[in-house]
């Protein structure tokens, strides 16, 4: 059984029960989705993009969008409209797949990972976790990797407060520690 039908069947009744709301509706569930990866190094490093979009490509099913600089940054050596990084936002069935992978397959593969911090969501109930190392994802070969790269996952929820994005996430399986 997949994380969507447990979701529908199993974990959205108890936490109508938990949550203590009269309507179905009312229980906050997961929206989207946004994978995120920053690529700095793309300025110096063509290859860098072409790599990681392959790499985004495989792990979430979907062509990621280039992140363009709206400011020059001279610090940095940015200029207005250069690429910065990548990213994918994903919805309804990759939505789910992705969550279900990355809880049960991504997490317990990290190394030294003791659990997440529930220390970041936002006010509204949406939460982001960093991923070291991408390779950590199966569908990615570290023999046709040039170099292990981050990126970021935000899990934007339909909750109205952090207190219940983290009731939403745990009963969903993510594996908190407090």
């Amino acid at each position: 059984m997949s994380l969507y039908e447990d979701f529908k069947n199993e974990i959205r009744p108890k936490l109508q029960k938990i949550l203590k709301h009269k309507s179905i509706m009312a229980v906050p569930r997961p929206i989207k989705i946004v994978v995120n990866v920053g690529l700095g190094e793309a300025l110096t490093n063509p290859k860098a993009e072409e790599v990681m979009r392959e790499s985004i490509m495989a792990i979430t099913g979907q062509y990621p969008v280039r992140g363009r600089a709206k400011h020059d940054i001279s610090g940095f050596k940015i200029r207005k409209g250069d690429v910065i990084g990548l990213y994918v936002t994903l919805r309804r069935r990759r939505m789910w797949d992705f969550l279900e992978k990355l809880i049960k397959v991504v997490l317990p593969r990290q190394r030294d990972f003791h659990g997440l911090s529930s220390k970041s969501f936002d006010s509204n109930g949406n939460y982001s976790l960093g991923i070291r190392e991408h390779t950590t994802f199966p569908e990615i070969d570290p023999a046709k990797i040039d170099k292990a790269r981050g990126l970021q996952v935000t899990i934007h929820t339909s909750a109205k407060s952090k207190e219940e994005g983290l009731t939403l996430l745990k009963a969903l399986g993510l594996p908190f520690i407090d």
